[in-house]
């Protein structure tokens, strides 16, 4: 803009220069008569006069769609605003932002492990025929949930030929059935049910770190691509170790009420050490890298901040904030990367 602006200065003043030298030219000499000079009749004075007014009316004013320079109080307010990237509610709501606020948290240190989902073997029961018979009727699948006291099967007694029902000792789900018509019971194991509202984490600890790992404690449980976690505390520490690759098998117990934690599968494991209580923290996911510069988006009137922070300790889902920030300030967490491209893409427009 102002470059547009020097460039019109810069033309006006040359139709100035030419309005003058027009005006001097047709001007008579002293004791000069008008008629001799021919130029006086072709460039009246008048439409010199004109050129003059119009080149100073178009100087003083404007150019089309540009507002006055501000004044002192409107530069602080424009200033305020730069760095803030100003977005509705909606734009917020389509960008899947999510808006924490900063406050106090615990920073724990934690010895990363790894270890299998297992059947709690206390909430795991076989179900057998009674007495040895022929199977008449099966009532259940794998996968069907029962509860205590419901019929799995029929079987009519060898001895007596009558007829008795196979029933369900705990509430939980079918985990297998080794039962079909017209096969005789033996003493075969017919079902399994399982509870797997609570389940085990087998977890496999070295021998350099097996003096760090008590019961009790604290265990923070992930799967492979850390979309769900969990939390659970260590109930047994094996009295040997595995002869295969020299590790001892520390047992977490892990609340399963969703049945997300499936028993066979993989997780990562972190033992809580320690934890340290500071009064400035927030989401390790929130950080971002600018330049040189460690940033966070916060929330303001003005648009979406990118605020330098010092950080301190982290324990990988929350990180100490050292210098930056204050307590109660909003702040986005989850896909704050996009802020990040973003003012990455304005920044490189006012670069050209």
């Amino acid at each position: 803009m102002q470059t547009l602006i020097r460039y019109r200065n810069t033309s006006w003043l040359h139709l100035i220069i030419l309005a003058i030298s027009l005006s001097w030219i047709t001007t008579p000499v002293y004791a000069e008569s008008a008629d001799s000079n021919p130029l006086y009749h072709l460039v009246p004075r008048w439409l010199t006069l004109l050129i003059l007014a119009v080149a100073l009316v178009w100087m003083i004013q404007p150019a089309h769609g540009e507002s006055p320079a501000p004044d002192g109080h409107e530069q602080e307010e424009v200033h305020s605003e730069e760095g803030h990237i100003p977005l509705t509610p909606e734009q917020i709501k389509h960008a899947g932002f999510a808006i924490d606020r900063v406050g106090p948290a615990s920073i724990r240190e934690t010895l990363p492990l790894y270890g299998q989902i297992v059947p709690n073997a206390e909430r795991e029961h076989t179900v057998s025929a009674r007495f040895p018979g022929v199977i008449r009727k099966v009532t259940k699948q794998v996968g069907d949930s029962v509860k205590q006291g419901e019929t799995l099967a029929t079987v009519e007694s060898n001895e007596s030929l009558k007829s008795y029902a196979v029933v369900a000792s705990l509430t939980g789900i079918v985990a297998e059935r080794n039962a079909n018509v017209g096969e005789q019971t033996g003493d075969r194991e017919m079902f399994v049910i399982g509870d797997y509202s609570t389940v085990w984490v087998d977890v496999a600890v070295f021998p350099g770190d097996l003096s760090k790992v008590r019961v009790g404690k604290g265990v923070l449980i992930a799967n492979n691509d850390a979309s769900v976690r969990g939390e659970g505390r260590i109930i047994a520490i094996s009295p040997t170790g595995s002869r295969a690759n020299q590790t001892t098998t520390a047992r977490v117990l892990l609340d399963n009420p969703a049945r997300q934690w499936v028993p066979g599968h993989f997780v990562s494991a972190e033992v809580v050490l320690s934890e340290t209580a500071v009064p400035i923290a927030i989401r390790e996911e929130a950080v971002q890298i600018m330049g040189d510069e460690t940033v966070v988006f916060v929330a303001s009137d003005e648009g979406f901040e990118a605020r330098p922070v010092t950080l301190g300790r982290s324990d990988g889902q929350l990180r100490e904030v050292l210098t930056g920030l204050e307590a109660g300030e909003e702040y986005v967490t989850a896909n704050s990367f996009i802020l990040k491209s973003e003012l990455g893409k304005e920044d490189a427009e006012h670069g050209h």
